[in-house]
């Protein structure tokens, strides 16, 4: 195993990229959910303010 990360340095590197950018699009999905929701309720509310 180790013969394979010495020999493959470029593929570790290129894994833990992929990881950092997917852990990246996860947390933004979530925030992007997260204020979606937020933005439905502040709508609900303004427009039980109207009537």
């Amino acid at each position: 195993m180790i013969d394979f990360l010495t020999l493959n340095a470029l593929y570790v590197v290129l894994i833990c990229a992929l990881i950092i950018w997917a852990g990246i699009a996860f947390y933004l999905l979530r925030v992007d959910r997260k204020i979606s929701q937020l933005e439905r309720r502040l709508n609900r509310y303004t427009e039980s303010k109207k009537s």
